[in-house]
């Protein structure tokens, strides 16, 4: 096939191969870099296209795989890779609280909160508490990860659920103190 003929069927696609990059991106300019890339694609890889196949099928396949393989980079781009141990990162969860507790109650109170916990809550709990990670818990109680991580868990849940009891919910106590 000559380079015009394939320029002419090329030429002839477009408003088709526009059509799809549109209906793949749902945005015209992503769609018109998405035709432009195929097109540049197509014409650079000429040679390739065996003359006698269907060249429709041919162009919509380089644009889909383009396509795909764009996507796949955003996805890619978009995931947090954490090499810290024990996943620290991914673990720490993506929103800041601030932490008000100071206000709300004594240390003394909380202290005593936690004093009242079940040992086998409270050791693990202390431990991560003083800056102890996971598996350095895991190791000193020789206990399994998920172990430690469910008894701390269930440790913050005890004391969210006592300090609710005792002081009602934190929303009110908020609007309390700040009238």
């Amino acid at each position: 096939m000559s380079i015009i003929e394939f320029n002419n069927q090329l030429f002839n696609l477009n408003q088709s191969l526009n059509a799809f990059a549109y209906n793949l991106t749902k945005d015209s300019e992503e769609a018109k870099d998405l035709y432009q890339e195929t097109a540049f694609r197509a014409i650079s890889n000429r040679e390739k296209f065996n003359p006698g196949t269907n060249f429709k099928a041919w162009m919509f396949t380089i644009m889909k795989n383009i396509f795909i393989n764009q996507y796949r980079k955003k996805q890619k781009a978009n995931t947090v890779i954490d090499k810290t141990e024990n996943l620290y990162y991914l673990n720490s969860g993506s929103k800041t609280i601030r932490n008000e507790a100071d206000t709300n109650l004594s240390i003394k109170e909380l202290s005593d909160m936690i004093d009242e916990l079940d040992d086998s809550l409270m050791i693990p709990f202390l431990m991560h508490f003083e800056g102890f990670k996971y598996h350095e818990i895991s190791d000193k109680l020789d206990l399994p990860l998920g172990t430690v991580k469910s008894r701390i868990f269930f440790a913050r849940k005890a004391l969210k659920e006592k300090i609710l009891r005792r002081y009602g919910d934190y929303n009110t106590i908020r609007t309390s103190l700040t009238a």
